[in-house]
């Protein structure tokens, strides 16, 4: 089996594997770069036959982050592309709200364990725990040669017991282990990262401690986040407020212990933006499932003190016309980054200039350093590759003499 990482050898994003044995070809991944424009050709990589009419005979998809999928729509419609159940059932909720989604037009389902063949190739998929649903480590055979590809993980969510499942019970005999190291440069080696129940908490107290509307900025497919964020709604005795859009998001997932719109404590709020979005593609077909508990523009208000607001910038309009904010604290639980981006910069100040506090209840959806350890240690591979990482060269501090570096767009073969 042979492999060329196109990009992700030295960088966080874009993430792109392909493998070739016996003449038949597939891809792991085919992610788009951080704050990479789509459309920008310098940023598609140069895999041959993507188009179709080639050997080329699937791409694989890890999870649903648009760091892994996002360049997915320059396949050929024919191409299969195989991804987790759930993944395909949120992409398809997602696609009425975006502006460029993506659902493949070849889809094949997978589930936990159960593997899928592509010629020589055997995929198993194993789910693991990462702040994208649904999300996969993908074990590859072919050729008698054996690959693992971490994808994107952590132990520290509400899922971290398939994490520790995974080190009991280690694919073996593992030649190449292909493993994520978004953290390198980030975290120190004894340093931990904060538990998903521990976000929970910090949510619980800041709800506790204000007097008004807590504006939560989330995304709605960190469906961790969305749990710790309904979970501390109720604990504090506020109702989460939640836009159309998360609301098919937590539907899409199928699951009876994901938060939903018609649950106790949870009330569904379209803004204006959705509003004129759903009137225009005549798509009302999607206020249906989440009409029980929907409220209005009018009841933002009253409910103020009492609720918890899944936010997002574009609703600002709709706060200020509502007069609801009043006391009123925002809480960025997600990537502290983005706040320094142009964006992000914007919707601090929209803050300040309301008089609006903002405080941070986050943690990374990838792994510490020590979990990082532990699982290049339960895998124990042959050769271990820096991926999804901006700081390769301290592979080795870390994992040892296993770690060999590997360049982006360069073929290699295993056990060579």
């Amino acid at each position: 089996m042979r492999v060329r990482i196109h990009r992700g050898t030295k960088e966080i994003g874009g993430s792109c594997i392909e493998l070739e044995a016996q003449g038949a070809r597939i891809l792991l991944d085919l992610g788009l770069p951080l704050n990479g424009d789509p459309d920008d050709v310098k940023l598609h990589p140069q895999v041959e036959g993507l188009q179709g009419g080639s050997d080329l005979l699937a791409l694989v998809l890890s999870h649903g982050h648009l760091d892994h999928w996002g360049l997915a729509h320059l396949a050929s419609p024919a191409l299969p592309v195989a991804l987790g159940a759930a993944t395909h059932r949120i992409m398809k909720a997602a696609q009425p709200f975006l502006p460029k989604p993506y659902v493949p037009h070849q889809a094949i389902e997978f589930f936990s364990g159960n593997p899928l063949t592509f010629g020589p190739f055997t995929v198993i998929p194993h789910l693991v725990d990462h702040s994208a649903y649904d999300a996969y480590a993908l074990e590859v055979e072919a050729g008698g040669k054996r690959l693992f590809y971490s994808g994107d993980f952590r132990a520290h969510g509400r899922k971290g017991a398939l994490f520790e499942r995974l080190i009991a019970k280690p694919p073996r005999d593992i030649d190449v282990l292909l493993m994520e190291g978004s953290t390198l440069g980030r975290l120190d080696a004894d340093q931990r990262f904060p538990t998903e129940a521990e976000i929970e908490d910090k949510l619980f107290d800041i709800f506790q401690r204000t007097d008004g509307m807590a504006l939560v900025a989330a995304s709605a497919q960190n469906i961790d986040r969305m749990v710790s964020l309904y979970r501390a709604c109720k604990r504090s005795g506020r109702t989460l407020i939640i836009d159309l859009y998360a609301a098919e998001i937590l539907r899409a997932t199928g699951n009876a212990n994901i938060p939903q719109s018609d649950w106790p404590n949870v009330a569904v709020y379209l803004p204006h933006y959705q509003r004129v979005r759903i009137k225009q593609d005549e798509r009302f077909d999607l206020l249906e499932p989440h009409k029980s508990n929907r409220i209005f523009p009018a009841d933002l208000k009253a409910l103020a003190g009492r609720a918890a607001l899944l936010f997002r910038p574009a609703m600002l309009g709709d706060l200020d016309r509502a007069d609801c904010l009043t006391g009123a604290v925002a809480v960025w639980s997600q990537w502290e980054g983005y706040l320094r981006q142009d964006k992000g910069i914007k919707i601090s100040e929209a803050f300040a200039a309301r008089g609006i506090p903002l405080e941070n209840a986050h943690t990374s959806g990838h792994a510490s350093i020590g979990d990082l350890k532990r699982l290049a240690a339960a895998i124990a591979p042959k050769m271990l590759v820096p991926i999804h990482t901006f700081e390769p060269d301290r592979f080795p501090d870390y994992f040892g003499a296993r770690v060999t570096r590997k360049e982006d767009g360069n073929w290699w073969e295993i056990g060579a």
